[in-house]
């Protein structure tokens, strides 16, 4: 993940492009480019598909931010034929998605939603503790994996944190 984001930092100030989906689709590109094992198709997907929700667009709110997360989970969803429960991202993403679709209901500000859903994020990451893995390479480990957070939901929930952390006052 280091990796993959540092590319992503190289290409970011070439990008003269202010079209925020065509953005997110290159940060997906260089994700999957750099990022090894399941990650890299993983993230790429979520970059990918919000990219594609967000394809066209200069400025977004938060509904324009939920439809992409949304977006992005089904993705991975598709992808690694998850769902909550299985120990993975989508534990993560799916609450978070929940958070932002109430924060779009209630009127909160793009910062306020933003924090809520990292906070759900937190939660789901959490909750992946004692929880058996059922897919990906943590499920060899069988009964081993519980007692452990899911490192795919703990990258998640980073990177959620740091969307609220930086447009926390947006």
């Amino acid at each position: 993940m280091y990796m993959g984001f540092g590319a992503v930092l190289d290409k970011l100030p070439d990008n003269e492009n202010k079209d925020i989906g065509k953005i997110l689709m290159g940060v997906g590109m260089s994700l999957l480019s750099k990022v090894g094992g399941a990650a890299g198709p993983l993230y790429s997907t979520v970059f990918i598909q919000m990219g594609k929700s967000i394809d066209g667009k200069s400025e977004f709110d938060l509904e324009d931010w939920g439809n992409a997360l949304e977006a992005a989970t089904q993705g991975v969803v598709k992808l690694g034929k998850a769902s909550p429960g299985d120990k993975m991202m989508v534990d993560a993403l799916t609450p978070a998605v929940q958070a932002l679709k109430d924060a779009t209901q209630q009127g909160l500000t793009l910062g306020e939603g933003l924090k809520k859903s990292a906070k759900a994020a937190e939660e789901g990451m959490i909750a992946t503790i004692p929880l058996v893995a059922r897919k990906g390479r943590a499920s060899y480990l069988g009964e081993r994996s519980a007692g452990h957070q899911d490192p795919g939901a703990t990258s998640t929930f980073m990177l959620l944190d740091t969307a609220a952390k930086t447009w926390a006052n947006s």
